[in-house]
């Protein structure tokens, strides 16, 4: 069974999937031993840990793509990997899908930022028209071979244009055939159960320490009607603290 059949799996069942976001092959596996459903391969982790620099659209497609073929090549469980904004126009996207699924990723996430993008907690981000989004996401459902393979449609338009539109444009990428939905950033536990109920879809949320958005529990996340709840930098910055505290003794 391919990684994307696994995910798909997932998607479809019960359980609320549980994600860590690893910033290098040995998180991931140390992710995989833990029982967690899968992996995620994110832009803000991957900077940092390839390149030490931030997450302001440094990497490029092959950088993350070789990152991709690198943890996929060495866990079992999906990893979902960030495509950002899909590294460029219509045929940039369609060459982000099919790099990513041949490197072995289950899934991607594309999102709404204009390029160069930035954190999704950052302030200072500028975000496409949604007809754009909509022809991104169709060219990438076009790319992938596998029917299995999982586009995540990501907005970033809460900061920008506020909740409301942030969630009719998560309403139209799903029409648009978008496996999954992620709004970016909600500034409040009101908007984190709203969403719920107005984008009536699979969703992806992000609990990201020192971000924008209030951090509840995976349970609270399932009752509210999440289905994916991923902990994208922590990681990272557990890495961080434990090898200062080491250098520090």
């Amino acid at each position: 069974m391919s990684a994307a059949r696994r995910f798909r799996e997932l998607l479809h069942g019960p359980a609320v999937i549980r994600s860590l976001g690893a910033h290098d092959v040995f998180t991931a596996r140390l992710i995989e031993a833990a029982g967690l459903e899968t992996v995620f391969l994110g832009g803000f982790g991957t900077a940092a840990s390839l390149l030490g620099l931030p997450d302001v659209g440094f990497l490029t497609l092959t950088e993350m793509a070789d990152a991709v073929r690198r943890m996929a090549g060495r866990v079992g469980v999906p990893v979902v990997a960030d495509g950002d904004t899909g590294h460029g126009d219509l045929h940039n996207v369609q060459r982000t899908v099919a790099e990513f699924e041949r490197a072995g990723a289950a899934g991607v996430l594309l999102e709404d930022q204009v390029a160069p993008k930035r954190c999704g907690h950052f302030e200072g981000k500028q975000v496409i028209p949604p007809g754009e989004m909509v022809l991104k996401l169709r060219a990438a459902l076009d790319a992938r071979r596998d029917p299995d393979f999982v586009v995540v449609a990501r907005t970033d338009a809460r900061a920008v244009e506020g909740i409301d539109a942030a969630m009719c444009r998560a309403n139209r990428y799903a029409e648009a055939g978008a496996d999954v939905c992620f709004i970016e950033a909600p500034q409040s536990r009101e908007e984190l159960e709203r969403i719920p109920r107005q984008v009536p879809h699979p969703l992806l949320v992000n609990m990201l320490t020192g971000g924008a958005t209030p951090i509840l529990t995976v349970d609270e996340l399932g009752q509210l009607g999440y289905k994916i709840v991923v902990c994208p930098i922590e990681t990272l910055l557990v890495a961080g603290a434990a090898v200062r505290r080491l250098i520090q003794a």
